[in-house]
């Protein structure tokens, strides 16, 4: 009987335990789909560190998951280009500009064919990011009205680490 609670005991424990990381520390999440192409891919498997964001805050560049809106359990990963308070514009040429002034960048897969919302400048409120995927042509981000802006509380967290190919094992950079 001694035996049986003990173990008992301890499988509580890890299932605490465990349920605790998952909710307020990291998550596992996989990419799916060449949104984020040629910095991840179809497949990979992240840990995404859900407890950064409690102590600082985004930063531009920062590349995050966040759940769509529309389909539940459907999770969304993409970088972060324009920060709260800034006017995000896109004009007819792919040219990313926050507050007038040209994104440098050395992500973007290719040059952006359709701007969506951002052909006319888009003001972001105090707690609300634009986001874009690295493949610019085949991403569904903050250009799409069905995406759009996405509010702080929504970020679950930062892309941390690639576990998935092991061939490409190592923290995500994010810049």
């Amino acid at each position: 009987m001694k035996e049986i609670l003990s173990t008992s005991l301890y499988l509580l424990f890890v299932l605490v335990a465990t349920f605790l990381v998952v909710t307020y520390v990291g998550q596992r999440t996989k990419v799916s789909g060449a949104s984020m192409e040629p910095t991840l891919h179809d497949g990979d498997n992240l840990i995404v560190d859900k407890i950064s964001y409690r102590f600082e805050e985004p930063k531009r560049y920062d590349i995050i998951v966040f759940p769509f809106r529309y389909e539940e359990k459907t999770f969304y990963i993409k970088r972060i280009i324009g920060l709260p308070g800034e006017t995000v514009y896109i004009d007819e040429y792919g040219i990313i500009y926050i507050d007038g002034n040209i994104l440098t960048e050395s992500y973007g897969k290719e040059i952006i064919a359709d701007p969506g919302r951002a052909y006319e400048p888009i003001t972001l409120g105090e707690d609300e990011y634009f986001v874009m995927g690295d493949n610019r042509n085949n991403s569904s981000d903050s250009r799409d009205p069905v995406v759009g802006n996405i509010h702080r509380d929504e970020l679950v967290g930062k892309a941390w680490m690639r576990i998935w190919p092991f061939g490409k094992f190592g923290f995500i950079k994010h810049q």
